[in-house]
């Protein structure tokens, strides 16, 4: 009998919901699946039998019996194949090397000495050749690219401006997947990250989130109903230029007292400048001075804590969210930061609001954008799995 067009994609849709269950619930059997999803025994069997033979799950021996015959339990071959996820950041990038649950295998930092397209885009080639020589033996190599860029990305995956970078209406993706394949997905750094949260990090247990990329200025991804949002408003995307001081400093936006000309890691290190004069330390320098007492260090992480409580407060009030996590760069001094952020949100932000809310520092650190770009690829690898492992 023929398969019809509409069958055949009713057959995928069933299987991409088979093999979503047993990553989401593994390990478990064929019965098992069946009740969690409604299909019956036979169409779960056989597709299941589908997926074993592509590699992308492996019976694992019996389970417990209910007074039967023992199960025979499943689970998700994460190492059928791998992924690479790319931070794209101001002065360097950092790379990783993950398999199809996230898990880190390898990662790569390079410096950007000049942040030029080609530039970049050539150190964007070298991470991935260099990370491709450590891939594990797999059924289907790497499957696909993510990249995180600090900057506005349109639908094409074309940046259209990354300002710190000096980028106007640049193709990045052209030129890579020439070379390493159509598998290649580009999206504003802030989202990857709280992508990256929601899937690996601090967010897991939260259907709705404000990521914030705290760097060189201050950006946010928004996680609503478990997916990421990409609506129009003024909270998705650059966040940093909200206005928190009237009389504040100069933000290159050209207005006077946006958030990230007080709580940005720039504005941290500008401020360190004045401290330190010539010398001044970097973020990680602050933060081991910090921890050994220096006054200057702990002064200036505290007017920083401070001044991103000032920020967030706001955020509280306005959204209501469930959960803000901090990320990037100024993760790094999460906990010297607490103390001031969360006074300063304890008596600014609505009372009803803050029980509500919860703010965190990303579980993944620096890696956040990273790993998010990487889960990008493997949805959309494993969204269409009746692919043949390239050595089959």
């Amino acid at each position: 009998m023929k398969i019809t067009g509409d069958q055949q994609l009713i057959k995928k849709m069933n299987k991409t919901i088979v093999l979503d269950t047993i990553r989401q619930r593994q390990p478990l059997s064929r019965a098992d699946i069946s009740t969690a999803i409604g299909l019956n025994k036979a169409t779960v069997s056989s597709l299941v039998s589908e997926l074993i033979d592509s590699r992308l799950v492996a019976e694992i021996g019996p389970g417990e019996s209910s007074g039967g015959r023992k199960p025979t339990l499943l689970l998700f071959n994460r190492s059928a194949g791998y992924a690479i996820g790319i931070d794209i950041r101001v002065n360097d990038l950092l790379a990783v090397l993950v398999d199809l649950e996230g898990n880190v295998l390898q990662e790569k930092t390079a410096t950007l000495a000049d942040s030029s397209p080609d530039s970049v885009l050539e150190q964007i080639r070298k991470a991935i050749r260099q990370l491709a020589k450590k891939l594990p033996d797999s059924a289907y190599g790497i499957v696909g690219i993510g990249i995180g860029v600090p900057g506005l990305v349109d639908e094409n995956s074309r940046v259209v401006s990354a300002p710190n970078l000096g980028w106007n209406q640049v193709d990045l993706l052209g030129p890579l997947a020439a070379e390493f394949g159509a598998n290649i997905h580009i999206d504003n750094e802030a989202n990857a990250g709280a992508i990256g949260e929601k899937l690996y990090g601090a967010g897991r247990d939260a259907l709705n989130l404000i990521y914030l990329s705290i760097g060189i200025g201050i950006g946010s991804g928004i996680i609503v109903g478990g997916e990421l949002y990409r609506g129009t408003s003024n909270f998705s995307g650059e966040v940093g230029h909200m206005t928190v001081a009237e009389d504040g400093p100069l933000c290159r936006c050209g207005n006077r007292g946006c958030w990230e000309t007080l709580a940005s890691e720039k504005a941290l290190l500008d401020r360190a400048g004045k401290l330190w004069g010539r010398a001044v330390p970097d973020l990680e320098q602050i933060v081991r001075l910090a921890r050994e007492g220096d006054p200057k260090a702990v002064r200036l992480l505290n007017e920083t804590g401070a001044q991103l409580g000032v920020g967030l407060a706001n955020l509280v009030n306005i959204l209501n969210p469930e959960l803000i996590v901090i990320g990037n760069r100024l993760s790094l001094a999460g906990d010297l930061l607490q103390e001031a952020m969360l006074e300063t949100l304890e008596n600014r932000s609505l009372s009803y609001h803050r029980k509500k809310s919860h703010v965190a520092f990303a579980n993944l650190g620096i890696r956040s954008t990273a790993l998010g770009a990487a889960s990008m690829p493997i949805t959309a690898f494993l969204a269409d799995p009746h692919i043949e492992p390239a050595d089959a």
